[in-house]
């Protein structure tokens, strides 16, 4: 009886501890779960970074600056001719091209003959303008003998006049077809040879207007062409424009006298400086843009027109806050700052910047004028950052 007794009690003793045991590791888990959900309550600032030792060798801190900032704008251009050194040439007279003597390429001088036109509407001028001439003349010789014999007191006044008319009458139609040779291209020596030859000759000349290059041939012996065909087209490339279109939203930003900077990939990426000459005071309705123009010398002829190039404009100098270019962390197409905020620690803030020039970029919003930035080491820092997320 007293055993089964003692049985009981070491049951109860037993049952009582695995009761404790089991109240504390309740409360153990209890607290092990009030610490996790404070720890999520309160995460850490995934912008923050604190540098090793390591990451801080390549870290060099430096306060913001204002400076004196010119913003660069770039956008594609263009090489063109420049049209007050080129000229279209056509025929003066409708008629049939029996000759071409220049070709595309062809350096020629002013007043070379390009060409040789075979012309019906000119020889018609030129016989026009034998007939008047020699009416003109036969009116003189009247007029003359008249004046004579109305001195001997053979005819009257009236008779006098009368010749004196039509000598005035035959002299402006001679005048007249004169003027419509010379429309048709003949110059004045050419019109007193006639005179003197008396040759009706339909051979019409195309000469070149302007020193420089045959860029363009538009015609083919045979051809027949009128006055308002052109034939040929020279420019003096010497002297080039480059053009470029500034998208509307950027238009305020470039004016007629801005320094710019021209770029031609195809000649090794050849840098010319010079200044905008025109900007144009619309905008093309089609695409949006205005047109801005710089001038290039050329004399080598190593620049040709249609090439590629790539215009930087340079906006005059204002006072901006600015950040290196190598101080700029790139993260989602978005822009970044480490700003400096204790011993070793810094801060990833996002800035937003204007475009680059002379390897410095203008702070737009998101910076102090006095912060402390990282301007080397951006991209260790950064590295680091990453990591300590994962």
């Amino acid at each position: 009886m007293i055993r089964r007794i003692r049985c009981i009690a070491v049951l109860f003793a037993c049952g009582a501890l695995i009761a404790c045991g089991t109240s504390d590791d309740k409360q153990k888990a209890g607290a092990k779960a009030d610490t996790k959900a404070a720890a999520t309550s309160t995460p850490a600032d995934a912008s923050l970074v604190s540098a090793d030792a390591e990451t801080q060798k390549w870290v060099k801190v430096a306060t913001v600056r204002t400076i004196d900032f010119r913003e660069t704008l770039r956008v594609p251009a263009s090489v063109s001719v420049d049209e007050t050194r080129m000229a279209r040439i056509g025929s003066n007279v409708t008629g049939r091209i029996t000759d071409l003597k220049a070709i595309v390429g062809q350096n020629v001088s002013r007043s070379d003959v390009l060409a040789t036109v075979n012309s019906t509407e000119l020889s018609s001028a030129q016989l026009a303008f034998l007939k008047a001439f020699s009416a003109k003349l036969l009116a003189e010789r009247a007029a003359q003998r008249a004046q004579q014999l109305f001195e001997a007191d053979v005819i009257g006044a009236a008779e006098l006049q009368r010749r004196e008319t039509e000598l005035s009458q035959a002299e402006a139609e001679s005048s007249a077809s004169q003027d419509q040779l010379q429309v048709l291209g003949m110059s004045k020596k050419n019109i007193q040879k006639l005179e003197q030859s008396r040759t009706v000759n339909s051979n019409s000349f195309v000469v070149a207007s302007l020193a420089g290059t045959v860029i363009e041939r538009k015609v083919t012996t045979g051809q027949v062409v009128q006055p308002a065909d052109a034939i040929y087209t020279i420019a003096d490339l010497s002297r080039l424009w480059v053009q470029a279109e500034i998208p509307e939203k950027q238009s305020d930003l470039v004016k007629v006298g801005d320094t710019v900077n021209v770029v031609i990939p195809a000649l090794g990426n050849r840098s010319i400086e010079g200044r905008l000459a025109y900007v144009s005071s619309t905008v093309n309705p089609e695409t949006r843009t205005v047109t801005a123009r710089t001038e290039v010398d050329n004399k080598d002829r190593s620049i040709r027109p249609a090439m590629l190039a790539v215009m930087l404009i340079q906006d005059r100098a204002t006072q901006r806050v600015v950040v290196p270019a190598d101080a700029v962390v790139r993260d989602g197409n978005k822009d970044f700052i480490f700003v400096k905020k204790g011993a070793n620690r810094y801060q990833l803030m996002p800035v937003t910047l204007g475009p680059e020039s002379d390897g410095q970029r203008p702070v737009v919003e998101g910076l102090e004028n006095d912060a402390d930035i990282v301007v080397d080491g951006a991209f260790h820092l950064n590295n680091e950052r990453k990591q300590n997320l994962q």
